[in-house]
């Protein structure tokens, strides 16, 4: 796995004192549309993943690329993680945003935990989405091949164009699996 690629997120709560609680997490999956759900996992062992059963719901903090501090701290045992980072509580639940390092934070209400292995698989269904202001946000973080990336710009218009081109029903490459089609 550690070469597919993943955007970075640092997932935080509040324990049952008020105390914040985060930790950076790219095991991030929508699982649903409508209701609008996501799953993360979160090692049984951490602080976050109390704070999220004792509150009942988390905030995902999508970072951007010019947050790579972000992910590194949370990513380590320093104490005191929320000493060291602008935060402020979110507009619907009251938990933690990371306003200097999330591009867009998606506050979710706990639905589900699934303890698999040593992680729990927690379902959070979408409270609500908060973007930066900003006209051109950066980029995203990204994670893969044991580092972090910022991930590439939008496509150019001329690259969306070419794409827009391709005819219906064009063949497609054998070395791409295609349901119904056995490989030759």
């Amino acid at each position: 796995m550690s070469d597919y690629f993943t955007g970075v997120t640092v997932i935080t709560s509040l324990d049952a004192a008020g105390a914040p609680h985060g930790l950076t997490c790219n095991s991030l999956t929508s699982v649903t549309f409508a209701p609008p759900t996501l799953l993360v996992c979160l090692d049984l062992r951490s602080g976050t993943l109390a704070a999220v059963r004792e509150r009942g719901g988390f905030v995902v903090n999508l970072l951007h690329g010019r947050a790579r501090w972000a992910a590194e701290l949370f990513a380590s045992p320093t104490r005191h993680r929320f000493r060291r980072v602008a935060w402020e509580p979110s507009p619907r639940l009251g938990l933690p945003w990371l306003t200097d390092g999330a591009r867009t934070i998606a506050e979710c209400r706990t639905t589900a935990t699934h303890v698999v292995g040593d992680h729990a698989v927690v379902h959070g269904a979408v409270m609500g989405v908060t973007t930066t202001a900003r006209e051109h946000p950066p980029a995203p973080l990204l994670y893969g091949r044991r580092g972090f990336y910022d991930a590439p710009g939008p496509p150019a218009a001329e690259e969306r164009a070419d794409a827009a081109r391709v005819p219906a029903g064009a063949p497609v490459p054998a070395s791409v699996p295609v349901p119904g089609r056995r490989p030759s």
